[in-house]
């Protein structure tokens, strides 16, 4: 019975929406990579810096996903921490030929991983070194020695190169991330009913 609740579980969670931040400065290339995912027929030909937020949606691995792409602009990043309690998972997209601003991109995210809304949850980030194709483009490797990427030892995290003009990198990225919401959601429900269990007991 246990291995049928599980499955019933797993079913559940493959027909329930994910809240997805897209967070990363501006012009790493963020709406580009959630244009990447919409159907071919809603896709924008031309990317404009986002302005606040644009809520989009798309579907991978037979799941419903809802990307909020948060604007990286200085004077926008503190409606990042609006979304925070409702997201289930994190892309967050770095500039890895803009090696100059790191120190930035290591700073606001050490805010988010301190932030109360999530330094005890367990969401998943996905990393994307984005423009791999730029010839002074660093290597996964080397922007996650970098940013200090070891150092995240409560959250499960995954970086991988990307291009989002022609798409290398993003479905890997995205499946992974998928794989990790399910696990995440999953023992969170297990974790629920076991704690209801325990008082009723």
């Amino acid at each position: 019975m246990g291995m049928l609740h599980n499955l019933a579980d797993l079913l559940k969670i493959k027909k329930d929406k994910m809240t997805i931040l897209v967070l990363g400065l501006n012009n790493s290339g963020k709406s580009t990579i959630v244009n990447h995912f919409k159907k071919s027929n809603e896709q924008s030909a031309i990317m404009v810096p986002t302005v606040g937020f644009e809520q989009q949606q798309f579907y991978s691995m037979g799941v419903t996903i809802k990307a909020i792409d948060m604007s990286g602009a200085t004077r926008y990043r503190n409606l990042w921490e609006t979304r925070f309690k409702t997201c289930q998972g994190i892309i967050y997209v770095i500039d890895s030929s803009d090696y100059m601003r790191f120190v930035v991109v290591k700073d606001e995210l050490e805010a988010l991983l301190q932030h109360p809304d999530l330094m005890n949850r367990n969401i998943p980030i996905l990393f994307y070194g984005n423009k791999s194709d730029c010839e002074d483009a660093l290597s996964s490797v080397k922007i996650a020695a970098a940013l200090g990427l070891e150092n995240i030892k409560e959250k499960p995290w995954h970086i991988c190169s990307s291009n989002a003009v022609s798409g290398e990198g993003l479905e890997e990225g995205v499946q992974w991330l998928v794989q990790h919401i399910r696990y995440a959601m999953l023992n969170s429900h297990d974790g629920a009913k076991l704690k209801a269990h325990s008082k009723n007991k």
